[in-house]
């Protein structure tokens, strides 16, 4: 579950830390307080992309840090598939430093990626907002939601069904590459005799850079021929052993000529090996014109290949292989061709058989959930309303879900995505959750402003099904409705101060009195009247008794 939130200099929020406990936590205030900032903050500790105009005004960075407890082993080896391991008491920390040019995210100290922590936070935490509502409109999402509700052997037929499909969609494939036959045996053509191009040119590694200094050295033949004979006769001279056989004569009678004739020996070796390598290269110097033309021709050829094919000398060798390959596949193919039809046709009939089984396991979750959803709904105030899931054929043997939905007796049923209400919305939301509380393994839920267009005793039912979840999971709620905050276990008020040049978001518990000036915010408005705290502290011990009742 949550433990805590930590926000620094994010938005209006200079510094606020918040501790969180189990059960039902309201936060209110005033609208434009900075409430959808908190949520924003948790948003973006938890992958969501920020920019840095979330940095409050006039500081270098903001700061998020998230504290969760975790202590399900279960949960525990889902965090361990994704790398990451609580400390011992089961503590997972998130931080999110955003800087002017880049953001740095960890969960225990380690750094970590966007898609890391939307993985973890699948895990730990769900947010239910306007937005989130909205996604009731997509049937994909209501396939998703009927899917949770499958019981073991369900999610067993649903991982054979999607086995089935890869398997017979791979099969497709291959039909359709070995389909054109004659395209097929158009590409072998050109592949073989731009494999045989390619092999008989003999290329190898470094050929070009060698056969451009050969050519180099045989265009130049002359030149090279003439400065090797003006060498090898500058090296003939006998100075260097005169040298040396004068100073030897006497080094007998000053020792100190001794390093000299040293330098003088060494000096006459390099002269003899100097001379002895002249005459070496002049020997491997080759001027005829046949050779000239054998190294023109060759180099010609690797780069009129490597023009023709755009890449280098390493790139020819690489592009030879991959034709190779290519080519060695187009056979496999034409000779499969008639082994992959009569695959695919058995693969069919599996497909077929994994989507009836699946099929039926969504139908009997499609009446369970209608019934249990009905139920939720008449909880809420949804007086003889009507919940149903209707499928339709695919393509690809399996069936989408569709929820279908009556408000009110007499009218008809219709899509849900038809519904224009968003108190009506927000209510099949939290009539799903309710239902689907059982199998979702997220200990924390976050409703933005799920009471959105409800009021009066549907505000009242919908605070008493909060604190039915509450009791299961931890409930964070952002509301606007006194309904809900009476019934919290915990309360927070966010408020906004300015002293004329700077504006902060504050965040703080509160309970006793300025619990009962918040209630009475909530119901009188601004002007809070006698009358209005007595209303408000009514209504707090009214939910309490009624909590009590619930436990």
């Amino acid at each position: 579950m949550l433990l805590g939130l930590r926000v620094k200099n994010f938005a209006l929020i200079r510094e606020a830390s918040l501790s969180f406990d189990t059960g039902f936590t309201v936060l209110s205030g005033e609208t434009g307080a900075g409430k959808s900032i908190l949520i924003d903050s948790i948003s973006a500790l938890l992958g969501a992309k920020t920019g840095r105009d979330m940095i409050r005004n006039g500081e270098e960075a903001a700061y998020l840090e998230l504290i969760f407890s975790v202590r399900q082993k279960e949960l525990r080896e889902r965090l361990a598939a994704l790398s990451i391991v609580p400390e011992e008491d089961g503590t997972v920390i998130v931080s999110r430093k955003i800087q002017k040019t880049r953001s740095i995210s960890r969960i225990n100290g380690e750094a970590v990626t966007a898609r890391q922590l939307k993985e973890l936070a699948a895990l730990l935490i769900d947010i239910h907002g306007q937005h989130e509502v909205q996604t009731l409109f997509s049937t994909e999402m209501h396939g998703r939601l009927l899917d949770e509700l499958l019981p073991p052997a369900g999610q067993a037929a649903r991982e054979a069904y999607a086995e089935a499909y890869r398997a017979y969609r791979q099969l497709l494939r291959q039909e359709r590459e070995s389909a054109d036959r004659a395209a097929l045996l158009r590409e072998a053509d050109l592949l073989a005799f731009e494999i045989r191009e390619l092999s008989e040119s003999g290329i190898h590694p470094g050929e070009e850079a060698e056969l451009a200094e050969a050519y180099a050295s045989a265009k130049h033949a002359a030149q090279i021929e003439e400065a090797l004979a003006e060498a090898e006769r500058a090296l003939q001279t006998d100075a260097v052993s005169e040298a040396l056989r004068a100073v030897r004569a006497v080094v007998r009678y000053a020792t100190s000529l001794e390093a000299l004739a040293g330098q003088l020996t060494e000096l006459d070796a390099l002269v003899q090996d100097a001379a002895e390598a002249v005459r070496g290269e002049q020997g491997k110097v080759e001027s005829d014109e046949e050779t000239l033309n054998r190294l023109g021709e060759r180099l010609d050829l690797l780069r009129h290949l490597e023009a023709k094919y755009d890449c280098d000398e390493e790139g020819l060798l690489r592009l030879l292989e991959q034709k190779e390959a290519r080519a060695a596949a187009i056979t496999a193919l034409l000779r499969s061709a008639e082994t992959v039809t009569q695959q695919k046709e058995s693969a069919r009939q599996t497909l077929c058989a994994a989507a009836a089984a699946l099929r039926e396991f969504r139908h009997r979750a499609a009446e369970s959930l209608a019934t249990r959803v009905e139920t939720e709904l008449a909880a809420l105030n949804f007086k003889g309303a009507r919940f149903e899931v209707r499928f339709a054929e695919l393509a690809d043997f399996a069936e989408s879900a569709e929820f279908y939905i009556r408000t009110n007796p007499g009218e008809e049923i219709k899509p849900l995505r038809q519904i224009a209400s968003g108190g009506e919305l927000s209510r099949v939301m939290l009539a799903l959750q309710t239902v689907l509380a059982a199998k979702d393994r997220v200990e924390t839920l976050i409703f933005d402003e799920i009471d959105a267009g409800i009021s009066g005793r549907t505000a009242q039912l919908v605070s008493e099904k909060l604190m039915e979840i509450s009791r299961t999971r931890q409930v964070l709620c952002i509301t606007h409705l006194p309904q809900l905050a009476a019934m919290a276990d915990h309360h927070y008020l966010i408020a906004k101060e300015t002293d004329g040049s700077k504006t902060e978001t504050e965040i703080r518990e509160i309970t006793g009195e300025a619990l009962y000036l918040e209630l009475g915010r909530l119901i009188g408005g601004a002007e809070i009247t006698a009358g209005v705290l007595k209303t408000a502290e009514e209504m707090k011990q009214l939910a309490e008794k009624r909590k009590e009742e619930m436990r």
